[in-house]
């Protein structure tokens, strides 16, 4: 018998995935209580077990599908197991990402250049394309 038949959780957890990427489908989340905190639960259609959401995991589906929960349902992902610093220990945990093919709904945006006060020199050539290099 092994110790995780003993005390089963209704959770998964990264041994679930076998080390493999999963594919699923989002089917609905819920708040639920988990120890000491209320967090919400993805719960993914025809998988009896739901995951536990991280913000790291939450963020990542919202670079995908967009801070409303609600527009997650019928989406997928990718559940991969990930080695993981943890409270001082290395562990293994769940990560999510795009599912194959899915492109971020959103991109990440580059800050804004500043623009310069001064308009660029012009290059200096004197017939000799090497002369301006310093070695």
């Amino acid at each position: 018998m092994r110790v995780s038949e003993a005390f089963p959780s209704n959770y998964l957890k990264a041994s679930d995935l076998q080390g493999k990427n999963v594919v699923v489908t989002i089917n609905h989340i819920v708040m639920e209580d988990v120890g000491d905190d209320h967090k919400p639960i993805v719960y993914f259609q025809g998988k009896a077990k739901g995951l536990v959401l991280n913000k790291t995991n939450a963020n990542n589906i919202v670079v995908l599908y967009g801070d409303d929960m609600d527009a997650w349902i019928g989406k997928p992902i990718t559940l991969f197991p990930a080695m993981v610093d943890f409270q001082g220990r290395t562990v293994e945990a769940i990560r999510v990402k795009a599912a194959s093919g899915q492109m971020p709904a959103r991109a990440p945006v580059a800050p804004p250049v500043a623009p310069t006060t001064q308009p660029p020199q012009a290059a200096y050539f004197d017939g000799d394309p090497g002369s301006d290099v310093p070695f």
